[in-house]
């Protein structure tokens, strides 16, 4: 995740971000480029009579903006949601130490087991929903395991702490309504992941995706003969500019709509996951 001064504007328009996304449109804006000039060189070369006019890509770009301004609003929507949903796993792993470094003694077999189990669930969670194995080194009560064979690392992990909770209770160190207590905080936990899976698993809809796609593609490949005869050459600067304007908030909608990945607008979930085992750690010990 980019960190920023939101009050310093010229630091804004001049980040390396803004210089990473025309890199990657530069072969785009190549392409629409030498289109637009070679349309040009036809209507001059050829002495082509034609009358052009902005009216037609005006109520266009309207309806294109609508289209724009929904597709970035849903993007955010999701990148919001799992905002909020790793602020409620910070929440819960802080309600879950606190209450278990206060109701189990720390000499207790499992209280040691717990803690590892609590301090490796965010990790696992990020590495999940990054479609990759975490560490053995997160947990040392994994390190025996083959993560391999495990497919939902998250589930194991509160299947183990549930486990131990159980055992406390089947042994009377906790009473039921302790053990009631204890239970809710582990169910937010999955409901967490829960949430998490559910905005990675379900991608904008193809066919708006589709649309979209389609709307700007036409959109740019008609739009020099609506400059030609106003701007002749002047119209391969204006057609560049407009194509980096559509496509930069196109590019920015398909980053943030996956926000548990690595890209520079996703969310700061290794951040996070550290801020979740420092908490950890300083409650239990």
């Amino acid at each position: 995740m980019v960190n920023y001064n939101p009050k310093s504007w010229f630091s804004l328009i001049f980040h390396s971000y803004s210089r990473a996304i025309i890199k990657q449109l530069f072969p785009a804006m190549m392409l629409i480029s030498i289109y637009t000039a070679a349309v040009v060189y036809c209507f001059e070369f050829l002495n082509i009579q034609f009358v052009s006019t902005t009216a037609v890509h005006s109520i266009l770009g309207i309806v294109l903006g609508f289209f724009l301004v929904f597709r970035t609003n849903g993007a955010y929507d999701r990148w919001w949601e799992g905002r909020k949903a790793w602020g409620a796993l910070v929440n819960n792993s802080r309600n879950l130490a606190l209450k278990i470094s206060v109701i189990i003694s720390p000499d207790a077999s499992s209280y040691q087991i717990i803690k590892n189990l609590l301090v490796a669930y965010p990790f696992a969670l990020k590495e999940h929903l990054r479609d990759n194995l975490p560490n053995k080194e997160f947990s040392k009560e994994f390190s025996h395991l083959n993560l391999k064979e495990i497919k939902h690392v998250p589930n194991a992990i509160a299947f183990g702490i549930i486990k131990e909770v159980n055992k406390l209770k089947k042994e009377n160190i906790i009473d039921a309504e302790q053990y009631r207590v204890l239970d809710n905080e582990i169910v937010a936990l999955t409901d967490v992941t829960g949430i998490c899976e559910r905005i990675k698993n379900t991608p904008i809809p193809y066919s708006y995706v589709m649309f979209m796609k389609k709307f700007i593609f036409v959109f740019m490949i008609t739009l020099p003969f609506a400059f030609v005869d106003l701007f002749g050459y002047y119209t391969i600067g204006i057609v560049v500019l407009l194509l980096y304007i559509l496509l930069s908030i196109e590019l920015l909608a398909e980053e943030i709509e996956d926000p548990f990945g690595k890209d520079e607008n996703d969310l700061p979930t290794d951040e996070l996951a550290e801020k979740i085992k420092a908490n950890i750690i300083e409650i239990m010990d």
